[in-house]
């Protein structure tokens, strides 16, 4: 069997477009420092640097992809091999950890855009609150205290599961909201809103730029001691 047959490829692709050598081009793509409008059509798809995609799942890019290549990971959909990585890591199939590795795996093997998957678009915007957990999640998910910084938004609750997730159809239309929760340290929480199964990259960048305001205007009003 081909060992990290996919990484490699990733590679191969980078020394095509800027004619470095293999160790150089790996070595751009593991550090995720490709910048420069010379370097746009190379940029590396990886979702971070090896070194902290290790320290966050224990694993570097290269035994990843190896491993997803040898699952069979290519000829999956996204959702069935999100499901294995956060087996792999004991955590949910929605959390940052899982899907940077999916996302980073599909756009690098399967030649997808940034946030594209099976089912369309994808786009996630997490934040950090200096609250508990339980305090984040009821302000996020009771309809009342969410009107305060989310006035707009159109949500109609599908499950929920106090204080860890939670999700949502989105406005009667095809796309869903994903919310994820969980604790950093004393006193601080964070939440992470996946939009899936957007139309196209246009609508995709709308809803994450949507999306930064909103967290924005939630963090502001709890370290603000508002009842938002």
């Amino acid at each position: 069997m081909t060992r990290q047959r996919s990484f490699k490829q990733l590679v191969r692709s980078r020394m095509a477009k800027t004619g470095e050598s293999y160790t150089a081009a790996r070595a751009v793509l593991l550090a995720g420092t490709a910048t420069g409008p010379a370097e746009a059509a190379a940029k590396p798809v990886l979702a971070t640097s090896d070194e902290t995609i290790r320290e966050r799942t224990g694993r570097g890019w290269e035994e990843w992809f190896d491993l997803l290549d040898e699952w069979g990971a290519a000829d999956k959909p996204h959702r069935e091999t999100a499901r294995w990585v956060a087996d792999q890591l004991g955590v949910v199939p929605l959390a940052w950890n899982a899907q940077a590795v999916v996302g980073s795996y599909e756009r690098a093997r399967l030649g997808r855009a940034v946030g594209q998957h099976d089912d369309g678009f994808t786009v996630s915007v997490s934040r950090t609150v200096a609250v508990g957990a339980e305090r984040l999640y009821d302000a996020v998910v009771d309809p009342a205290q969410r009107a305060a910084w989310l006035p707009d938004g159109k949500l109609t609750e599908r499950t929920a599961t106090r204080p860890a997730s939670a999700r949502f159809d989105w406005d009667g239309g095809p796309s869903r909201v994903h919310l994820v929760f969980d604790v950093r340290d004393a006193g601080r929480s964070r939440v992470t809103v996946s939009h899936v199964r957007l139309a196209d990259a246009d609508v995709a960048a709308s809803m994450k730029a949507f999306w930064r305001e909103r967290l924005d205007g939630l963090k502001a009003g709890l370290e603000g001691g508002s009842d938002a």
